[in-house]
Parts: structure tokens; sequence; C-alpha cells
């Protein structure tokens, strides 16, 4: 469970960091893929796509 104080009453700003922590855990993205089945074949592809797209990411960062 992810716990975060409120510092001297500044409760955006408690709120701004427990967005953070549960964003950067995983669980919205995990939510998102199971919230309908995706076939083998289409998760394939889409994980394909998306190696593409992170290596021309990492490419476009190392020339410039």
């Amino acid at each position: 469970m992810t716990r975060v104080e409120v510092k001297n009453g500044d409760i955006n700003g408690a709120l701004k960091r427990f967005k953070l922590k549960v964003a950067k855990s995983g669980v919205p993205s995990e939510l998102k893929k199971h919230k309908e089945y995706t076939k083998p074949g289409v998760k394939r592809r889409e994980e394909k796509k998306e190696m593409i797209k992170n290596s021309r990411k990492r490419n476009r960062n190392r020339r410039g």
C-alpha cells in the first residue's frame, strides 16, 4: 500500500506525490492491459511496434 504524508496542510502536493507513486508502480497500465482480451497475434504486433518506436527514440537521442 502506498502512503504519502501531508506536510503543512498541502493536500494538493500530497495528492501529486501519491499519483506519481501509483503511476510508477505500474498499476494503471496493468489495469488497462487486463481490461479486455487481446489476441496473441495482435499482442505480438503491438509489441513489435513498441520495440521499433523505442529503438528509433534511442537512436534519435544518440545522434543529437
